[in-house]
């Protein structure tokens, strides 16, 4: 091992090189930070959003009954933590469903929406379709859509991304091309192809997909790239998710101040999506939300970057993890590096979990709330367990003087997609899940 490699690893949590689940708090993390102080403001998304409504409703029929309104589910699901056992003051949990939003059927829809709406507006204005004052419906009519079917969308995705903007895309007229790995799954491949989107395919990980996505897109004055790792629209869209889970809290009278904190687990790949929903929350909520990562212990990009210092760039490879996981969706080796360094003082920590537990759990929550999603989707569900029943966990409530408060908790588990899984595939993840439910 050289000196640079084992400088590194001296950096990172006991067992994470052997993979073995584990907590790992952020010792930058910083109570009284909530990105206030970044230029990045989810209100830009909001109002895009709300001047699109119309546009979106007459687009997308799945959006008639939101009034064009992109909205997840807010659940409560009180059989599955009972199967949990958590020991101690439990709170309330709750699945925020993004496996269920309408059109892509995942949380990528909430950035890719953001960003092909912003590019469409730009292209729009570009061309003398479109004013400041102008209804968005425009960009449904003959003019602007012959204006927009020159133009090209491309992104590198292992394919929940690429199937949101994919969809998004060809619902106001614009080509798309989506960059993948050789390796991802088969079945995302074809479901890309079914609804006529073009996939390329290149040798390597997801970051060598995205490198050659961005290399082609850039010699190509029509072709827009959808940069995943560094995109602020596509982060922008994801940030504004907040005022939508604070609308629904409040809904359901779960408020989020001292006495009633909120827990917040989210799948993390490449860290845009939810690091784009922690720095919304966070700027919504401050101090009183707690935002928790989760990672496969294959694939911990975003500790092991935060881990090492947001100085340079770090990824698993550097440190001796090999990003091989069923996970394909968070099988990423290096995190942004514009959600990094906000995360550095607003993520409160990293669990990872291996393929055993994500998959048993999906089965679970299935089994018990009748709720299906996939299983990259399925590895926050054990988000509450990392705080109330850990050493690690315990020692963040004692930290943040939350002990006496967990009565009032709520927990929220980000679900992050499942509704375009095939039927076929489906069962292959459900009898997985069965098989490995009795030992874990």
């Amino acid at each position: 091992m050289n000196t640079d490699v084992a400088a590194l690893r001296s950096r990172l949590p006991e067992g994470l090189i052997e993979r073995q689940p584990l907590l790992w708090l952020n010792p930058g993390y910083d109570p009284q930070a909530d990105g206030g102080t970044s230029h990045l403001d989810p209100a830009l998304a909001e109002v895009r959003f709300a001047r699109c409504a119309g546009l979106l409703r007459q687009v997308f029929p799945e959006l008639q009954a939101s009034a064009g309104r992109l909205i997840s589910p807010l659940v409560p699901i009180p059989r599955f933590r009972d199967g949990m056992a958590p020991s101690g003051p439990a709170g309330v949990w709750l699945l925020k469903r993004d496996d269920a939003l309408p059109v892509a059927g995942s949380v990528k829809a909430r950035g890719g929406f953001h960003e092909v709406l912003s590019l469409a507006e730009r292209i729009g204005a570009e061309a003398g379709v479109l004013g400041d004052e102008t209804d968005r419906r425009v960009l449904a009519g003959p003019q602007a859509r012959a204006v927009l079917g020159r133009h090209t969308l491309a992104v590198g995705s292992t394919g929940n991304l690429g199937l949101g903007i994919g969809l998004i895309g060809a619902g106001l007229g614009l080509r798309a091309v989506v960059h993948m790995s050789a390796d991802a799954k088969e079945w995302k491949k074809q479901r890309l192809r079914d609804r006529g989107i073009e996939v390329v395919e290149h040798p390597g990980d997801y970051a060598a997909a995205v490198e050659a996505g961005r290399a082609i897109a850039q010699a190509d004055p029509l072709m827009h790239f959808v940069d995943d790792e560094r995109s602020e629209a596509l982060f922008l869209g994801y940030a504004a998710a907040a005022h939508e889970l604070q609308e629904q809290l409040r809904a359901v009278g779960r408020p989020v101040d001292a006495d009633h904190p909120l827990f917040v687990y989210l799948p993390c790949g490449v860290g845009g999506a939810p690091g784009g929903i922690l720095y919304g929350l966070k700027r919504l909520f401050g101090r009183h939300v707690h935002g928790f990562f989760v990672e496969p212990t294959a694939s911990p990009c975003m500790l092991v970057q935060l881990a090492c210092g947001i100085e340079r760039p770090v990824s698993v490879y550097d440190v001796g993890l090999d990003n091989r996981t069923e996970a394909d969706g968070l099988a990423v080796g290096l995190a942004s590096p514009l959600a990094a360094p906000l995360m550095a003082s607003l993520l409160s920590g990293v669990f990872t979990v291996d393929e055993a537990i994500f998959y048993a759990d999906a089965w679970r929550l299935e089994e018990l709330e009748g709720i299906y999603v996939e299983p990259s989707a399925a590895t926050g569900l054990r988000g509450p367990l990392q705080v109330l029943d850990t050493p690690q966990g315990r020692a963040y409530l004692q930290r943040q003087h939350l002990e006496a408060r967990m009565d009032g908790a709520t927990h929220l588990v980000w679900s992050t997609g499942g509704a375009l899984v095939p039927e076929d595939i489906r069962q292959s993840f459900r009898e997985r899940g069965r098989r490995l439910a009795g030992a874990v």
